[in-house]
């Protein structure tokens, strides 16, 4: 619901705050006047484009605020979506800067226009003679049917088991196009995985075969320098254990003579201990070395085809073959198994195709069972309205599941006797067209929450007690949604709960368009002169009262 207007520097107006009742609000005021500029203002932070030559004085910046209660609307995830403060009471600001720059803000913060529009869609809802283009499209009948069927449950549930069939149905068609790729690439991610599963690498294969390699080809130089070292200890005549064993013979004549002696003497024979141990070691280590040009030749040949995969797959270690190799394997599985996975997806569809089908039936049958329901209550609604011949008929025609269900939904309408209902995309436009919409959206107002209803003169063209009778559904349609109604008929001026009437201020030097609230007797002096002229007669006085029930 719209709380508040406030324009600054737009067109005619300087300055102008517009706080709505929460019910009906009628606007009136003298031609060229400026009730369609607040409008115009109202659009800017609607998402509608903006222009500098909007500007009143083109010195300063255009702001156009609204504040809304948002309350009664499930915007809250609306707000999250795009990054916004949710607040009830939320603030939607527009400025335009001389230089043509143009900013939008919701709750403060920055926005785009597509985000403005779509919030905009859900919070205002212009109307015109001329607006009937949402008439024609089939989404938009459809909503009506659904909104007089009450079939929001059902339309639901259809959905969910939709967007199921949707994507199960997307994903068949990926893999069944992709199929053929996939055999194509089979062959040769077999190949790579034969060759992989040839070698059978393991985790730290590439390192152990260098160390291996590097032994045998060095165990030449290996026994040499064992044997060397052995020698260099346990020579008979002059290796280290001979030596040592001469000076454990000379410590030993005297480590009694002193504690120092005595542990001078245990550590040589420690020593000796673990010098005979070295010396038994690079025996057996000596023994263990044999050059083996077989097992030379086969390390080779594993280490070179280790080297080429390496070097063929860009990778540089086993354990980065093994990862490619469990890829290829999941690859290859994939495609073996690819008809059983195609057709485990087929029936997953056609289960999924069954419930669909199943929904869309009984959300089509809950709609049918209330098109002559509909139809009677239009025709009963626009023959208030000046057009007692009206005939209003409703066609279905079945079509394949779309996220609106298996229903195409033709409104044929025909306002004259005689003449036969034709669909609404031939129908003539105009103020038939437009009592028709006004008609539908009365109906849609007492189903479902509207968002705030601008009236923009759709009264063209009618008068007297079809102008009463439209009045009084505006009225009843205000019970339950914040209505706006610029009118130039005095029989709907009357219905409103509050009366704001535009005017033209030529105090200044420049005019501008004011606008303010009226009174009683203001309002009735507005009714009279709106019923005869300038100089209203008695008479229309009488009828203004009349009007107003005052």
């Amino acid at each position: 619901m719209l709380q508040s207007l406030h324009v600054k520097n737009y067109a005619l107006i300087k300055s102008l705050l517009f706080s709505p009742s929460e019910k009906l609000n009628t606007i009136t005021g003298e031609t060229g006047a400026g009730k369609s500029i607040m409008l115009g203002a109202l659009s800017l932070i609607l998402g509608q484009r903006a222009d500098t030559k909007s500007l009143l004085d083109d010195s300063e910046k255009c702001v156009v605020e609204g504040t809304f209660n948002l309350s009664a609307y499930a915007l809250k995830d609306f707000f999250i979506e795009n990054d916004l403060d949710f607040e009830e009471i939320s603030t939607i600001r527009r400025e335009i800067a001389p230089n043509g720059k143009s900013r939008a803000f919701i709750n403060d913060t920055p926005t785009t226009l597509d985000v403005l529009k779509e919030l905009g869609e859900q919070l205002v809802d212009v109307h015109s003679q001329h607006d009937t283009l949402f008439l024609k499209k089939n989404n938009f009948q459809l909503e009506l049917i659904d909104a007089f069927a009450g079939s929001a449950a059902e339309l639901t549930s259809y959905q969910t088991a939709f967007l199921t069939y949707f994507k199960l149905k997307k994903a068949l068609k990926e893999v069944q196009t992709n199929a053929e790729s996939f055999r194509s690439e089979l062959d040769y991610n077999s190949f790579l995985l034969n060759e992989l599963q040839e070698l059978n690498p393991q985790i730290g294969e590439d390192t152990d075969l260098e160390k291996e390699m590097q032994l045998i080809d060095n165990s030449e130089l290996i026994k040499t320098n064992l044997i060397k070292g052995f020698q260099i200890i346990d020579d008979v005549d002059s290796g280290i254990n001979t030596l040592l064993f001469e000076a454990i013979a000379a410590l030993k004549q005297i480590q009694q003579l002193s504690p120092n002696y005595a542990k001078l003497y245990e550590r040589l024979l420690g020593g000796q201990a673990e010098l005979q141990d070295i010396a038994q070691e690079l025996e057996s280590e000596n023994e263990a070395i044999e050059y083996d040009a077989a097992r030379a030749d086969e390390l080779k040949t594993r280490f070179d085809k280790l080297q080429r995969l390496l070097l063929k797959h860009g990778v540089e270690t086993a354990e980065a073959l093994i990862a490619i190799q469990d890829d290829l394997e999941q690859k290859v599985s994939k495609v073996t198994n690819l008809d059983d996975h195609i057709l485990a997806l087929q029936k997953q569809v056609d289960t999924a195709f069954e419930e669909t089908t199943r929904l869309a039936t009984v959300l089509s049958t809950k709609r049918q069972s209330i098109f002559s329901a509909l139809s009677n209550k239009i025709q009963e609604l626009v023959g208030q309205l000046g057009m007692p011949e009206a005939k209003v008929e409703i066609r279905l025609t079945e079509t394949e599941p779309t996220n609106t269900g298996i229903d195409e939904v033709s409104i044929l309408f025909s306002a004259n006797k005689g003449i036969q209902p034709v669909t609404l995309k031939q129908a003539a436009s105009g103020g038939e067209m437009s009592r028709l919409m006004f008609a539908i959206k009365y109906i849609m107002a007492d189903k479902i929450a509207l968002p705030t209803i601008i009236f923009d003169e759709i009264d063209t063209g009618i008068s007297g007690e079809i102008a009463l009778q439209m009045g009084e559904m505006m009225r009843k349609m205000a019970l339950n949604h914040q209505v706006i109604a610029i009118t130039h008929l005095p029989q709907i001026a009357s219905k409103g709960d509050v009366h704001f009437y535009v005017y033209k201020d030529t105090t200044s030097d420049k005019t501008i368009s004011a606008m303010r609230i009226l009174d009683t007797n203001e309002r009735i002096k507005e009714l009279a002169e709106m019923i005869g002229g300038k100089t209203p007669s008695e008479s229309a006085y009488a009828s203004a009262r009349e009007l107003l029930g005052a």
